[in-house]
């Protein structure tokens, strides 16, 4: 594990196979951190595997490439998730421009409040879904999580507001990668049926 107080540059976690990784301002800083960056620009590029807790805001290309990590963070810049693969990334917060370019696979959950998400992303290879009563229970899991270790605010208002704060969840899923998953349970259900 690694428990940083402080900021980080650009390439943040690149090629990140493991571990916890723990981001949050230091104890005397003065600023907000859900209104500040933190994380330079494309943080967890290629990440095969971890877990990753930022109290503040990550530059451009959040997570481009990542293939396994899990990440919860304030906001995001232009082009999050970009040409994702695989893991689950939950964002607290804003996002910039063209989220979601040439994923292909993992999943999303963006906490949009005010409904300005959907103008946002691209829609070329995703859609935008309500959070299923399966993905709930790791929803609140990632977040507490994310409370637990850095201390955020903004996850201690969403979990102490549960019940109205699940429904402002948008659940960002590629198509073909949800038609995958469809198929692995539907032989599952055969073959075990």
């Amino acid at each position: 594990s690694v428990n940083l107080e402080g900021d980080a540059n650009d390439y943040f976690c690149k090629g990140l196979s493991g571990g916890k990784v723990i981001v949050k301002p230091p104890q005397n800083s003065s600023f907000t951190p859900e209104e500040n960056i933190i994380i330079g620009n494309v943080a967890l590029y290629g990440a095969t595997g971890g877990d990753v807790y930022i109290n503040g805001i990550a530059g451009e290309r959040f997570a481009v490439r990542n293939s396994g990590a899990q990440a919860v963070v304030e906001g995001v810049g232009d082009h999050g998730c970009e040409y994702m693969t695989r893991g689950k990334v939950v964002i607290l917060g804003n996002t910039g421009r063209n989220f979601a370019a040439g994923m292909s696979g993992g999943e999303a959950y963006i906490f949009d409040p005010h409904k300005q998400f959907e103008a946002k992303c691209n829609m070329g290879l995703v859609s935008l879904e309500n959070v299923t009563d399966e993905d709930e229970d790791e929803l609140i899991k990632l977040i507490s999580n994310h409370f637990k270790y850095t201390n955020s605010s903004t996850a201690e208002k969403i979990i102490n507001n549960w019940e109205n704060s699940l429904s402002s969840f948008i659940k960002v899923m590629p198509n073909d990668y949800k038609r995958v998953l469809e198929e692995l349970k539907n032989k599952e259900v055969s073959v075990n049926g």
